[in-house]
């Protein structure tokens, strides 16, 4: 489970940034008071416009950011408390992550699963499923640095869910992919989902957001818009299209 209450997270401007965003202000809030709760076995959305705050929560769930303000409770571990206990039992994607170009993706896959003690048997099995998944085994004894964008992110997949991890965060996870092997990223969420995992979902592709979200929070400008089960969301859509029905939204928000 993913717990965050009551969340804020402010950065300092230093004068460049202030005088390059025309204001006096020497603080600035990326998120201000966002509480939501993602539940194993649900895949759960997180939608935004670029800017919205979408990452710097995401982050801040992966202990990567700590919050201002509030609470971010993962797997029963508070992120800012216990951030190593709440990362064992998490999987995080973003596209900012890096992969180490020496490594072959055999090597780099090992090494992440040793970070986590990961046993030799369960290496095995769980590498040859994600290979044969996201059909990787033809580019497996490639150095990372030779592998193409769509191939890259699958490396980074894979690396995500080598431990097994009890919780995972996906910011955008078919970026750069083709539609077969986002076809197979939708899959294995249903899986994940089916197995009992905590998944929080972004993407702006609205289209897979609709096919597999249960549950959906968006935001804009740091707050928090809506949050809601995604059946409760349908029945309350003004514009029968989930795009035209965000779209709108966040206009409103803005006017």
């Amino acid at each position: 489970m993913i717990e965050v209450k009551n969340v804020t997270k402010e950065y300092s401007l230093s004068r460049k940034e202030q005088k390059e965003a025309n204001t006096t202000d020497q603080r600035r809030t990326a998120v201000c008071e966002v509480s939501f709760t993602c539940h194993p076995g649900r895949v759960f959305s997180l939608l935004g416009p670029n800017g919205a705050g979408k990452t710097t929560i995401l982050r801040m769930i992966a202990c990567i950011l700590q919050p201002t303000r509030g609470n971010i409770i993962v797997g029963g571990h508070d992120t800012a408390v216990n951030p190593n206990a709440a990362r064992r039992q998490m999987g995080f994607l973003t596209g900012s992550t890096g992969l180490y170009d020496r490594l072959t993706v055999n090597e780099m896959l090992k090494y992440f699963a040793d970070l986590f003690d990961v046993s030799s048997s369960d290496f095995n099995v769980r590498k040859e499923r994600i290979y044969k998944l996201l059909d990787m085994h033809g580019f497996a004894s490639k150095r990372c640095g030779a592998l193409s964008t769509g191939m890259k992110q699958k490396v980074s997949i894979a690396r995500t869910m080598i431990h097994d991890p009890q919780v995972v965060v996906f910011d955008e996870p078919t970026s750069g992919l083709d539609v077969i092997s986002s076809e197979n990223i939708l899959n294995l969420v249903h899986d994940l989902r089916n197995e009992g995992k905590t998944v929080i979902f972004s993407s702006h592709n609205l289209s897979e957001v609709d096919l597999l979200a249960d549950d959906l929070a968006i935001i804009h400008h740091g707050k928090l818009l809506v949050n809601s089960t995604m059946a409760d969301f349908r029945s309350q859509m003004q514009d029968p299209s989930l795009t035209r029905e965000f779209i709108r939204i966040i206009k409103g928000a803005t006017a």
